[in-house]
């Protein structure tokens, strides 16, 4: 068997050998080499292709080949890439894969969300609402998440541009969706942020002149123009005193009829912003004199939500687009100018004083997304330079930088306002949620530390900054100290301290924010204002004195027109909180140590908490009483300047009395 098997074999190579001659084929190569295989020239009968030596080269064996005859899909559709969208949204809502994980379920949807925005904008509102409907994210998904009643586009510009699968993609589905754990804070690296460090030793700081500038402090005014005296004042939803809001109890009978100054589920009607404009002066003792300046920081407008504002043509005669809200902007501003005097009114713009509401878009965006708010800034600052308020120089910085601008009075003061949609502390901006890993995408902190900068090589140590929210907790650190004025609509105090607040005492307290109380009663409030008595050469507020109106005394003033409501002066700081303060001058200034004395005194004497969570709701009946954990998590709110130390050091639900 073995001796047939090899005869096999070699008559097979015979036969091999035979039939592979030089005159069998032409070749690429020499047939007869030793040290190569045969490289025939090989033609496709049917095709009548003669295949090039490179296929079969082996010293160019090619990596890929660039002639694949398999095809890519063709591009698909608008109306193709939305159907698989949605297809893919209804694959990642009910595949088992992620299980109980919500958070990563929400980001791979936004994912997919990127690409629709991206490849099909103006399917990006439509994807949101299914989006909500599938996972019944609201009530009114096609309102509030449509083109042009809520924000649908709005969401569709920040998911094209945000990380969705990363840190953006997490905080977006943390505060607006509710389906991801907080992301970690990102930590702030300032270096190379300032330009210079802190003078060691600070300048000596001005004297005192012992003369006093009166200030008035005003808040949150949010006029409401559609106001409708006798409708539902206790509605179970919204902003309460509309014809269209009911109570869905009773939604064919009114059970708590509006009266005409104002209820506490309502906005302020103009009868009431009237009132509290009128008393002003009257109370104040400035009906002849006005004021040194006034402080309004933010929220001229009503809180419509997004689908009962729009853009109108207001102002045909200069052909300016404007908002719903600009008309109230206007009225208000032109209050301001005739009942309060004629000192400067230095205003911020507030959350509420844009459409969308609470959005504004950052200049990095590029092209025409970076400048669809520039309409807002170029509309208020105009107002305000109408009103002779701020000089062109402040014009052009508010027109460029979001509404924010500083004003450098001839008395020495420097005022900076600030947009605080910008912040960071601003969670419903949409905006914000684009690039989160940086902490400055607008540039405002930028803006802001570049004014500080200037006014201290200037050798201008006094600065007020006024913004709707509270600021950047480390820039207030580098710079400090200034008198910062923003709103919660409450009557509250922040202290600032050295070095993120790591040791809170009377050597620490760096600068105090003032929060205005504001006129609206929305939410549970009364109506109230404040006047600072402030030092006319160092521009330190040396004592402060509040007025509220008592909003539930309201229904009693409908049945006659000879009187409107009454402010009532409410209480005076240094008196209430400043007895136990030891070593005060009457003339020494209610600065961050002074208010950390105060927060002591609290400690040892919780009756003052309980004073002061009173006077935070304006005196309201509805306002809470502080016992218990409350009163340690109030002085914790109290010595907390930003949200983040709020949020790691104090017990929450007692930050508020709404």
């Amino acid at each position: 068997m073995l001796v047939a098997r090899l005869l096999f074999f070699a008559a097979v190579t015979r036969l091999a050998s035979a039939s592979i001659q030089p005159s069998t084929f032409t070749y690429y190569n020499s047939p007869t080499a030793t040290l190569a295989q045969p490289q025939p020239v090989i033609s496709d009968p049917v095709t009548h292709e003669i295949y090039p030596f490179a296929l079969t080269n082996p010293n160019t064996i090619p990596i890929n080949d660039t002639a694949d005859p398999h095809p890519l899909p063709p591009v698909a559709s608008s109306s193709r890439l939305f159907d698989n969208a949605l297809a893919q949204l209804k694959s990642i809502a009910s595949s088992p894969i992620f299980g109980a994980d919500t958070c990563g379920r929400c980001q791979a949807i936004l994912g997919v969300a990127k690409f629709v925005s991206l490849a099909t904008p103006a399917n990006g509102p439509s994807f949101f609402i299914q989006f909500c409907n599938t996972f019944k994210l609201a009530s009114n998904c096609s309102v509030m998440y449509g083109q042009f009643s809520g924000i649908g586009s709005v969401l569709t510009q920040v998911v094209a541009n945000a990380d969705a699968g990363g840190y953006d993609g997490q905080a977006l589905c943390q505060n607006f969706f509710s389906m991801c754990p907080a992301p970690p804070t990102v930590a702030l690296n300032l270096t190379g942020w300032f330009a210079k460090p802190k003078p060691s030793p600070l300048p000596a700081p001005k004297q005192r002149s012992g003369k006093r500038l009166n200030v008035l402090h005003l808040s949150d005014i949010h006029l409401d123009p559609r106001f409708a005296t006798g409708a539902e004042a206790n509605c179970t939803s919204g902003t309460c005193c509309r014809a269209n809001n009911h109570n869905i109890q009773s939604p064919n009978k009114i059970l708590s009829p509006a009266p005409r100054y104002g209820a506490y589920l309502c906005d302020t009607p103009l009868a009431l912003a009237l009132s509290a404009l009128e008393a002003v002066p009257a109370l104040t003792g400035t009906k002849d004199t006005g004021f040194a300046w006034t402080v309004y920081t933010g929220d001229l407008v009503s809180h419509d939500p997004d689908n009962q504002l729009s853009r109108s043509v207001v102002q045909r005669s200069i052909l300016l687009d404007t908002l719903v809200a600009d008309c109230q902007k206007t009225i208000v501003y032109d209050i301001f100018k005739r009942l309060l005097g004629s000192g400067p009114v230095y205003a911020a713009l507030g959350n509420h004083d844009s459409y969308n509401q609470a959005q504004d878009a950052p200049h990095s965006l590029g092209g025409a997304l970076a400048q669809q708010f520039s309409w807002n800034y170029d509309h208020v600052s105009g107002l305000w330079q109408h009103e002779n308020w701020i000089p062109e120089s402040a014009v052009e910085l508010a027109s460029a930088h979001y509404a924010a601008y500083m004003v450098k009075r001839v008395d020495g003061l420097r005022i900076i306002t600030l947009n605080t949609d910008m912040s960071r502390t601003s969670r419903a901006n949409y905006f914000n949620y684009i690039n989160m890993t940086n902490p400055d995408t607008s540039g405002m902190l930028r803006f802001l530390t570049d004014e500080l900068q200037d006014a201290e090589d200037a050798g201008d140590r006094v600065i007020w900054i006024i913004g709707h929210k509270p600021t950047n907790l480390c820039i207030v650190d580098r710079f400090s100290p200034h008198v910062i004025a923003s709103h919660t609509h409450e009557d509250q105090i922040n202290i600032f301290y050295g070095n993120n607040a790591t040791v809170m005492s009377a050597d620490t307290a760096q600068a105090v924010s003032w929060i205005g109380p504001s006129v609206t009663p929305l939410t549970n409030l009364n109506s109230g204002f404040r006047v600072y008595e402030v030092d006319s050469a160092t521009f330190e507020i040396v004592d402060a004195h509040t007025w509220r109106a008592d909003v539930n005394s309201f229904p009693g003033l409908d049945p006659q027109t000879a009187f409107g409501p009454t402010y009532a002066y409410e209480y005076n700081t240094r008196e209430t909180y400043g007895s136990t303060i030891s070593g005060w001058g009457a003339n020494d200034p209610l600065n961050a140590t002074w208010w950390h004395r105060v927060t002591e005194a609290m400690e040892a004497n919780s009756s003052l908490v309980t004073t002061f969570n009173t006077f935070q709701g304006k005196g309201s009946v509805l306002t809470p009483p502080c016992v218990g954990d409350c009163i340690t998590a109030k002085i914790c709110y109290m010595r907390s300047g930003s949200v983040s130390i709020a949020t790691k050091n104090c017990q929450a639900g007692f930050g508020s009395v709404q």
